[in-house]
């Protein structure tokens, strides 16, 4: 499988990224890589362990005569995001990703690709690999559950680290290099809510919001992009005027994915039926109004289906929840005053369901200070304690602060002058880097961030530049030769 992938240069980082792409390994279901990846070190001689949640370190001695430099920790993390089109049969547990090239990028076919951050653990895997690479100690440590929990680095093991670097290869734009990082938390809402049966002057009516880009929560969440979760919902909320009362909801799979498609059935009286319909059709020529280019392919549909043993919510038990979920915060909340054109505070409404009145909703709020993203859960445990529902705060992690006096910057920048012809862009990601976390258990380490082009992480519209990659490689082994000769 992705044979293809062997003739893309360099070869070395190509052929672990197929190893990656043939090994399933979404969040969760690291193991059978875990157990490829310490073979394969068996195989190179690299002694390797784990610490008790299962993170893996492999390392290798440093060249002879670079003893003395700096140790460098490569960090990485080893699962991906389990995205699939509707319709498209994948099991993310089972089956390869299946890759193919267009027009200088590489996609995979119907889901997410995985290159996020599967290229940047194929270019740690090459380091350790590559026999001409001059090099101080390494350490490669590769992390699990980044993208469900953070749980890989929020658990990682103490004292066990040994270098005092650390280049994290989990970004993704050319050209450029992080030094900070939002933090963020899961803020996770329950409720059990009263039903009824179905009466006889009521319509079963299944609504539809699909063909939205989706995107990275973090990373796209100030783009023209619609949250379906957020627009069936607006929907919903207008459609209560004509007493509409919701008896299932399904939106979203993933707390830090822009939700690309959201579903819902709810009951109408008959005799605001057609009015309804109505509303629908003009309020989908609304949305793709507001969302202009941006998210030109919305399509938002709406059928009468039968469904005879249908509970809906009661009445007030659906005007409550729909008013709860108008009102919750969605999007950018806040614009960074100290760092031009970074968010500073979002919210993402990821997972939303109702099912047998069973609500669940799994929000994911970041922000550069930890104390304005406790603020916005707040928020959301006081909106929904207003019906009752169970709120709760949890997988919270530390951004990272930028330090721009980094020595390791320093080396960094003067390096890719000298191999690209220009600095890079210093910059602060909207998103939840691991170096946060590790930076609050190692604080010794120096630390920065960088990657190859991808695009459209999260989603099924993932891709990397195949060209960025070799870009990606001459930078990290040139920065690592210079790093040894720097003792």
């Amino acid at each position: 499988m992705n044979a293809h992938l062997e003739a893309l240069e360099p070869r070395l980082v190509w052929q672990h990224f197929r190893t990656l792409c043939n090994t399933p390994r979404p969040s969760g279901h690291e193991a059978a890589l875990v157990a490829t990846l310490e073979a394969w070190a068996d195989s190179q001689g690299l002694p390797h362990d784990r610490d008790e949640f299962g993170n893996l370190r492999i390392c290798k001695p440093a060249t002879p005569g670079c003893e003395s430099a700096p140790g460098i920790v490569l960090q990485g993390h080893l699962d991906m995001v389990a995205q699939a089109n509707a319709g498209h049969d994948h099991d993310f547990t089972r089956d390869p990703i299946q890759t193919y090239e267009k027009d200088g990028w590489l996609f995979a076919d119907g889901t997410t690709l995985g290159a996020d951050n599967g290229l940047g653990v194929a270019a740690i895997l090459a380091v350790l690999e590559d026999p001409a690479l001059t090099h101080g100690p390494l350490e490669a440590l590769f992390t699990l559950e980044e993208e469900t929990s953070m749980g890989g680095a929020l658990n990682l093991a103490e004292n066990w680290l040994e270098g005092s670097l650390l280049l994290n290869l989990d970004s993704e734009d050319r050209g450029q290099v992080y030094i900070g990082c939002a933090g963020g938390a899961d803020v996770v809402v329950n409720a059990q809510l009263p039903s009824t049966a179905l009466q006889d002057n009521e319509q079963v009516v299944s609504l539809a919001l699909t063909g939205l880009k989706g995107g990275h929560s973090g990373m796209d969440i100030d783009k023209p992009l619609g949250n379906a979760n957020r627009l069936l919902v607006r929907v919903l909320w207008a459609l209560e005027s004509f007493g509409a009362r919701l008896i299932n909801y399904h939106g979203g799979t993933l707390r830090n994915a822009i939700p690309r498609e959201a579903f819902a059935q709810i009951a109408l009286p008959t005799d605001e039926l057609d009015a309804a319909l109505a509303m629908v059709e003009t309020l989908a020529d609304t949305l793709k109004a507001e969302l202009g280019s941006g998210d030109s392919n919305m399509a938002l549909t709406a059928e009468r289906v039968e469904l005879a043993d249908a509970e809906p919510l009661t009445r007030d038990a659906s005007a409550m929840l729909l008013a709860a979920l108008h009102a919750a915060p969605c999007g950018v909340e806040r614009m960074s005053a100290d760092v031009p054109g970074v968010v500073e505070t979002s919210n993402n409404l990821g997972v939303l369901s109702v099912e047998n009145g069973r609500f669940h909703l799994c929000a994911l709020v970041r922000s550069l200070h930890d104390s304005a993203a406790d603020a916005m859960a707040g928020r959301f445990q006081a909106l929904f304690g207003l019906m009752g529902a169970r709120v709760k705060v949890e997988n919270g992690y530390p951004g990272w602060v930028p330090n721009p006096q980094s020595p390791l910057l320093a080396t960094f920048n003067a390096r890719h002058a000298a191999l690209m012809g220009r600095e890079p862009e210093v910059k602060v990601i909207h998103a939840g880097l691991e170096c946060g976390i590790l930076g609050s258990k190692y604080p010794q380490l120096d630390m920065i961030s960088f990657g190859p082009l991808i695009r459209g992480a999260h989603s099924p519209a993932e891709r990397v530049e195949i060209a960025s990659v070799a870009e990606f490689w001459e930078m990290l082994r040139d920065f690592i030769e210079t790093l040894a000769n720097s003792r």
